[in-house]
């Protein structure tokens, strides 16, 4: 809701960094399942974006632990099924944040309603009150599983980036992984264990991650490395779909 009316949104980072990969972003509402064929059509590759409401616990059996969050079962409806098709076609995802919760709960996992109340877990909330800049700032270590994809997207990086297989984040998420979906994969954990980034082990390429790489992404060498690579991705599906087709489809540089 804006004001009193509700509004179809998405926040200016995500369409920029977007355009870091290379792709030209296309911002759609909510949708109704019978739209979804067509809706997907239109793409080469799918970003969910992060957003301040939550995943209905509904969707993982569970009751509504804080009723002061806000939810979004609108948008539930839609990304749910539409993350479903996505990855059965075999179409470039990128989940962010919220995103990255759907992914898990949409294929049968659950979610930790509170981190911060869960016993030796760290309080992975932002702080809403402090400057964006600060709120959004590096706020712990992530630790990549060996041989993953996010590893392969950041080798090379600079050691005062990526060193030991881990580099830092920001933090601003209540919600997080509990019992990880069958079919998804660990990438990456914070140093208490929670699950930072995932990925599907279907066809395709697909990553979620936790935090949130879209903010100040042209400035940040991971970031750069995670947009592009799913700029490849999208660009590399469009080439196989224009292959099938039986043209050579749109060019890309």
């Amino acid at each position: 809701m804006l004001g009193r009316h509700p509004f179809h949104v998405a926040g200016k980072k995500y369409v920029d960094a977007i355009r870091l990969a290379g792709a030209v972003p296309l911002v759609i509402p909510s949708a109704q399942p019978e739209e979804l064929d067509t809706l997907l059509a239109m793409a080469d590759g799918v970003l969910l974006t992060g957003s301040p409401s939550n995943v209905h616990p509904s969707h993982f059996g569970e009751e509504v632990r804080d009723p002061s969050l806000p939810l979004d079962l609108d948008r539930d409806g839609f990304t749910l099924p539409m993350i479903r098709q996505a990855l059965e076609k075999g179409m470039p995802l990128l989940g962010i944040c919220r995103g990255f919760q759907e992914v898990n709960v949409a294929l049968g996992g659950t979610l930790h309603q509170a981190v911060h109340e869960q016993s030796g877990l760290m309080d992975h909330r932002g702080d809403d009150s402090k400057p964006v800049d600060e709120e959004y700032g590096l706020a712990h270590l992530v630790h990549m599983m060996p041989g993953g994809l996010l590893e392969g997207i950041l080798v090379g990086l600079d050691e005062s980036v990526v060193h030991n297989r881990s580099f830092m984040v920001n933090s601003l998420h209540g919600q997080g992984v509990n019992r990880l979906a069958e079919g998804l994969k660990v990438e990456a954990r914070a140093p208490d264990g929670v699950i930072e980034a995932f990925t599907f082990n279907g066809s395709g390429f697909s990553l979620c991650l936790q935090w949130h790489p879209e903010w100040l992404a042209a400035s940040n060498p991971v970031s750069c490395r995670i947009f592009q690579a799913f700029g490849d991705a999208c660009r590399g599906y469009h080439h196989e779909r224009a292959v099938l087709a039986g043209g050579a489809g749109l060019a890309f540089t």
